[in-house]
């Protein structure tokens, strides 16, 4: 199972995130910590998770005198999918006219390379 949110782009991803939270609970109860970077450290967006129940968030923040690119704990992962799925031609533009087509391809995607990580594991992406 997979939880995948797709919204309009007048949205922005902190007021989305909820509802993606809730799904994700749904389908993974056993879900209690959540990583998320410094866009999801507003009280709207911890008032929405209060009421989920024992879920506990924590922001991944830049250290105060950083400059330049620095490797965050936690948020690599997140950026190393995200570079993985846009190798994927289809998805690299939203051209999709339904927002249950372009999860669809989403699927289809993490799904191939999930099935070339189990193929032969040396593989990254």
């Amino acid at each position: 199972m997979l939880a995948i949110a797709v919204g309009p782009a007048n949205v922005q991803d902190r007021d989305g995130a909820p509802d993606l939270v809730r799904d994700a609970r749904r389908l993974f109860p056993w879900l209690a910590h959540l990583f998320a970077d410094q866009a999801y450290a507003g009280p709207r967006f911890a008032r929405a998770l209060g009421a989920g129940g024992r879920l506990t968030v924590e922001i991944v923040k830049r250290n105060d005198g950083q400059k330049g690119f620095a490797v965050l704990p936690r948020r690599w992962v997140v950026e190393r999918t995200l570079a993985w799925l846009t190798r994927c031609r289809r998805l690299a533009r939203h051209y999709e006219a339904l927002a249950a087509t372009a999860v669809a391809f989403i699927k289809l995607a993490m799904i191939r390379i999930m099935l070339r990580r189990l193929a032969n594991p040396s593989i990254t992406a």
